[in-house]
């Protein structure tokens, strides 16, 4: 059936039915029902259509998170175009490359854009406004498998790629964790996380508002107005990677805070610290450690029970429609013995369509109908997973293989804000161990309790050799730690060539 699973079509019953319920409260306090976000859309698909745009065409938002950011997805959807929203911290020289990568034929901007930032030699620049209007635009048909969405991928490998998400990856994505969780209509989503990024958009937000439910929109994330949303404004349900959920736990008056109201929320993106999940479980939330990524729209595996005892680097088990297996890097055999490490794979309806003009790269992820994720894991006795680092991130000291994520875990009760384990070149080991901490203020630590601490849990080759200080750590658009620029840091901190180490690659395509 045309458009039975696009966001559109949800919206559209919903303003048919409830026209009056809310769906949308903006960072200004702006409201929207589902009958005015339709209209917003639909006035916006005129105006976009009058500027040339047509079915196929990329539409592209650039700015920070605002009601604008959805209208323009329903009104790209109306005319049968391609939503793909850039990183409003992005620089021109990453704009340019990713204008080049998808050749939007128009850019709408949040108001504080006044000036396309690219220059006159890039695409149409429309700046958004609630009251601008034009004639009504004729409604493209949909399909399930049409392109919905283009995604810039938050990598650091330094080549630009786009995801490519049908509507039936984003619905089979929701369906999965509804399927799984406590997700109701009246659901009161806060969406802190960059819209850019497929968590933030399609963590939890797309979902509630094809529900019924309500979005309390904020333009970027604030620890101290988290911690506020959470405890007074009702919110059900929240995607956010660790470090978001680790500041708000931050917070004065986090430890008194009930925030049982929290039924659902969803940490992702990079691994969870056993101490933040019991954390926020002390305070009555549902906290869920999961795995997914911009490929898999994204949700992928998820730790059902919140009150469970977290397990170090756990990601649960895989959502009902996903399959996951474990392979050997080398030979593609099928792992099953537990605490065997082996590459992730997964296959289902919520697995993209492949990158956006890239036919070598989409080869290389999509196998046989299998995603290779590139990421490392085991299974426990019981079926559920655990990440043990990622191919490229697998530090190499004299032959031995230790995955970052496993010395990380080893470290997680070093009394630091935050700890990076990276691989640093070294003349002798080829890479050594390297631990990247953000100390408590006027509380340093040192290599030698970081390394007694870890000894009491891995083998002493993967204990780090070094520790280095950093006063926060990079991080990509996505707020996911960059690992890269990390490596880079400690490399040139230490006074050693900073050039990316030896790592265990993806075997060659077959």
């Amino acid at each position: 059936m045309a458009h039975e699973r696009s966001l559109l079509a949800a919206i559209d019953r919903r303003a048919t039915t409830a026209p009056a319920a809310l769906a949308l409260v903006d960072d200004d306090g702006t409201t929207l029902t589902a009958a005015q976000l339709r209209d917003a859309a639909t006035a916006l698909a005129g105006r976009l259509h009058a500027a040339g745009t047509r079915a196929g065409d990329r539409v592209a938002w650039h700015g920070r998170n605002h009601r604008g950011t959805v209208v323009t997805l329903l009104a790209a959807q109306h005319l049968g175009a391609v939503f793909a929203p850039l990183s409003f911290r992005a620089a021109p020289r990453e704009l340019t490359d990713a204008f080049a990568l998808l050749e939007p034929h128009v850019v709408v901007t949040t108001p504080d854009v006044v000036t396309a930032p690219w220059g006159d030699g890039g695409p149409r620049h429309l700046p958004w406004s609630d009251a601008a209007a034009a004639p009504e635009a004729p409604r493209a048909p949909l399909h399930d498998d049409d392109l919905a969405v283009l995604l810039c991928t938050s990598g650091s490998s330094g080549h630009p790629k786009a995801v490519m998400l049908s509507h039936t990856n984003l619905w089979w994505s929701t369906h999965n964790l509804e399927d799984t969780l406590d997700l109701r209509p009246d659901d009161v989503a806060l969406a802190v996380a960059p819209l850019f990024h497929v968590g933030g958009l399609n963590g939890v937000m797309l979902g509630t508002l094809a529900r019924g439910g309500t979005v309390l929109l904020r333009a970027g994330f604030d620890p101290a107005r988290t911690l506020v949303d959470l405890r007074d404004h009702g919110v059900t349900t929240m995607f956010g990677v660790p470090a978001m959920f680790g500041a708000v736990a931050h917070e004065p008056g986090f430890d008194d805070a009930d925030l049982s109201g929290l039924r659902a929320g969803i940490v992702g993106g990079a691994p969870v610290p056993t101490a933040l999940l019991r954390a926020w479980t002390a305070r009555g939330a549902r906290l869920h450690a999961s795995w997914g990524m911009t490929e898999t729209a994204p949700a992928g595996t998820l730790v059902r029970d919140p009150w469970s005892v977290p397990r170090p680097c756990g990601i649960g088990t895989p959502l009902p429609h996903l399959e996951a297996r474990l392979v050997e890097v080398e030979t593609g055999a099928e792992v099953t013995v537990p605490g065997r490490v082996g590459e992730l794979t997964v296959r289902g309806p919520q697995v993209m369509l492949g990158y956006w003009r890239d036919p070598v790269a989409t080869d290389a992820a999509l196998r046989d109908g299998w995603l290779r994720t590139g990421d490392l894991a085991t299974w426990d006795a019981d079926g559920a997973l655990r990440i043990s680092g990622r191919l490229t991130e697998v530090v190499n000291t004299g032959g031995e293989k230790v995955p970052p994520v496993e010395v990380e875990a080893a470290l997680a009760d070093l009394d630091v804000e935050e700890v990076v384990v990276v691989g640093v070149p070294d003349p002798a080991w080829g890479e050594v161990v390297v631990a990247v901490v953000v100390p408590h203020a006027g509380r340093p630590v040192d290599l030698a309790t970081a390394r007694a601490l870890a000894e009491r849990s891995i083998a002493r080759y993967k204990l780090p050799k070094h520790l280095v200080e950093l006063t926060e750590l990079p991080r990509t658009a996505s707020g996911k730690v960059d690992r890269r620029s990390v490596r880079e840091l400690a490399a040139y901190l230490l006074g050693r060539r900073a050039s990316a180490p030896c790592v265990v690659e993806r075997p060659p395509a077959r």
